[in-house]
């Protein structure tokens, strides 16, 4: 079942997509684009830009009517910008959605379908699964696979894909949470707290996925798989 194609109130709005920005100049303007462009009925779109000292603050001058804007007034992380999203989120829904290209927005309608048909509360876009298009280095699959087998041991979960930047979740489990990490611990740190906190039902569906080097702007980097370790099993069992 499809939801009303516009929202009437604040309480109509279906879909929040978090957009956390930081110094992606080369790729903001088109991903705005390219989101606007496959926008769902029922959604808004708040973008948070953590203090970037790029031209990405000049590209959202360009969408102030268009979407929420937000300025961390220094640079905190990831999981410190989608906090603040949060606060400011209406949707019953959150997706988040990476300022880099490597995650395509045409990929919104496979990622809400099950929650319309009422299949899951929580839908993760996986990029391994059979028809997802990995597209990602060697050293970087191969350690993402590790966390999830570990996210999985853990929690008890069945997820191909623990670290994926699409995930859908609802917006009042995610803040009955309280969220603690500033950075790319955040992806661990929502999986395993979910699991261990909430009887949410949790599927995955495959999505797109073309991936980027450092050269490129990829962030993450070597010790962020190190420290994804320790929270997955502190946000497992302590």
């Amino acid at each position: 079942m499809n939801p009303p194609n516009h929202p009437q109130t604040p309480d109509d709005i279906f879909l929040s997509i978090l957009i956390p920005v930081y110094n992606e100049e080369r790729t903001l303007l088109n991903l705005l684009q390219t989101v606007l462009q496959n926008l769902p009925p029922q959604t808004e779109v708040i973008v948070v830009n953590d203090a970037s000292t790029d031209q990405s603050v000049t590209i959202l001058q360009e969408f102030q009517t268009r979407a929420h804007i937000l300025h961390q007034p220094t640079n905190k992380g990831k999981g410190a910008a989608i906090r603040r999203g949060l606060e400011v989120a209406r949707g019953r829904y959150v997706l988040i959605q990476d300022a880099d290209l490597e995650y395509s927005p045409t990929d919104y309608p496979n990622l809400l379908q099950p929650l319309y048909e009422g299949k899951a509360d929580i839908v993760y876009g996986s990029r391994f699964l059979k028809h997802g298009r990995r597209g990602s280095y060697l050293t970087f699959y191969i350690a993402n696979r590790f966390l999830t087998c570990l996210t999985n041991l853990c929690t008890g979960l069945k997820l191909t894909d623990m670290e994926t930047c699409y995930k859908v979740l609802p917006l009042e489990a995610l803040k009955a949470l309280d969220l603690k990490e500033n950075g790319f611990g955040i992806e661990p740190e929502i999986t395993c707290r979910l699991a261990r906190h909430t009887s949410l039902r949790f599927l995955e569906v495959p999505i797109q996925y073309m991936s980027r080097t450092h050269s490129e702007g990829k962030k993450i980097k070597w010790r962020d798989g190190f420290k994804a370790v320790y929270q997955i099993l502190k946000y497992s069992f302590f």
